[in-house]
């Protein structure tokens, strides 16, 4: 069962995949102590990954509203797009995308022909402009509750406070060693605003690290300390006592391993895909093989042990 549903009864949950996902040391030459928490192993649908912990919590609060649609956005790759289409169907919810075009490799290709096989209906837009102009008319014509980019709203920030949660037990089953340091991606803000949360919540010392990797959103430390109130209040509103307070200075949001823009790939994030996949790994270049590499370039500079999780997870 979720820790965070078994501390908050009053919280909506519908279980998606199977916890806790596995931890162990991370060996590919790093600098410094480095440990994996592999949420590719999270899932038990057609897609896996950071984004089914968000619908976790997101589609039982739309079926306690009485939604039967759901409209998201996101870029042609969108991972967090295919994973509320496929989870969305198989709980009665139909997905709307609104797309916007970005850098073209071979991954986004695959992941665009995954969504237009989905099921959802896609609205396709040239920039992020062109989508907010046709958004009234979507919301409109479908009448959806509208999700945010990467699922990022309260209830979606809920799956990483409980993966913090779940951390903080492996720590004290002797799993891993508690981390100095956390590294992860941040796209839209949920994963790293949850853990961030979650970690103050179960008495841990760990600091998350956030290595930016969309330059579409406003992703600083103002935004997460307001999505961190948001989630704190909803978290207070179903039950929860003592919840703490965060604020600017709890977050640590670092742009350095983002490259020319969003969805395009760095040398440091190809070397670190090709790297990993020699310990296993299957990664993409956008958002896991950039975190990896701001691990590998802080190196010893970064408190540890690190913990660095790895988000992606293809089927």
């Amino acid at each position: 069962m979720s820790v965070l549903a078994a501390r908050c009864p009053g919280l909506g949950h519908v279980a998606l995949g199977s916890a806790p996902t596995p931890v162990r040391p991370l060996e590919l030459g790093f600098d410094t102590e480095v440990w994996l928490k592999d949420e590719a192993a999270f899932g038990d649908g057609a897609w896996g990954g950071n984004k089914v912990r968000k619908l976790e919590w997101i589609i039982p609060e739309a079926q306690q509203r009485g939604t039967t649609t759901l409209f998201t956005v996101g870029g042609i790759g969108t991972h967090w797009g295919l994973a509320c289409a496929l989870y969305g169907r198989e709980h009665g919810l139909r997905t709307v995308l609104g797309l916007v075009d970005q850098p073209v490799d071979d991954h986004v290709r695959d992941q665009l022909a995954r969504l237009q096989a989905s099921g959802a209906r896609i609205y396709r837009f040239p920039s992020t402009l062109r989508l907010k102009l046709a958004a009234p008319w979507i919301l409109a014509k479908h009448r959806p509750w509208y999700l945010p980019a990467g699922g990022s709203n309260a209830f979606g920030t809920l799956g990483y406070v409980d993966v913090a949660l779940e951390i903080a037990a492996q720590v004290a089953s002797g799993d891993l060693p508690e981390p100095a340091t956390m590294v992860v991606p941040v796209g839209s803000g949920g994963t790293v605003t949850g853990l961030t949360l979650g970690f103050r919540v179960a008495g841990l010392r760990t600091r998350v690290l956030g290595a930016v990797v969309n330059d579409m959103l406003p992703l600083d430390a103002v935004a997460m300390a307001r999505l961190a109130r948001q989630t704190s209040t909803l978290l207070r509103e179903r039950g929860m006592s003592q919840v703490p307070a965060l604020s600017p200075d709890d977050f640590d949001l670092r742009p350095d391993w983002l490259g020319t823009t969003y969805g395009d790939p760095t040398p440091a994030s190809v070397a670190e895909v090709t790297r990993a996949a020699t310990a296993g790994l299957e990664l993409e270049p956008v958002y896991t093989g950039k975190a990896l590499a701001a691990v590998r370039s802080l190196g010893c500079a970064l408190p540890g042990p690190v913990l660095w999780l790895n988000t992606h997870g293809p089927r």
